[in-house]
């Protein structure tokens, strides 16, 4: 269901789904939802009968790892997808030797969060004209 992506075609996949969750339906423009951390991010892919539904990325911050660019498409949505792919990404983290894990949230997302160890540091702020949270979580 979920995999570290290691070709083109996953990776497209993963963008084909932020491009769908970011880009159409927040409105998120394409050179913020795009960045230059694309190239060296570990991308995240989730698939169910070969339909891309699920996409993150995990980047290197310091002793950090920050989850990124976490995303489920609308039609999978409220199936737990979204904790699962927080979980994987949690355990792939673990698996590059990270023990702390970083997120810049969106706001109605704390909740969420916070049921995976997150919690919130400091004050709301904007990020793409939308409402986030930085959240920190040590070794879940």
């Amino acid at each position: 269901m979920f995999k570290v992506v290691m070709n083109l075609e996953d990776l497209i996949k993963v963008f084909v789904v932020r491009g769908i969750v970011f880009v159409e339906e927040q409105g998120v423009p394409y050179k913020t939802e795009h960045d230059e951390h694309d190239f060296s991010a570990t991308h995240i892919l989730g698939e169910e009968n070969g339909e891309p539904f699920a996409a993150g990325r995990i980047r290197a911050l310091g002793e950090y790892a920050k989850l990124e660019r976490v995303a489920i498409r609308k039609s999978y949505r409220g199936k737990n997808f979204g904790h699962k792919l927080t979980d994987f990404m949690i355990s792939v983290a673990k698996e590059q030797g990270f023990k702390k894990f970083k997120v810049h949230a969106q706001s109605y997302l704390a909740d969420f969060y916070k049921q995976h160890g997150f919690e919130i540091i400091g004050d709301l702020f904007k990020e793409a004209g939308i409402d986030h949270y930085l959240m920190i979580c040590n070794d879940p």
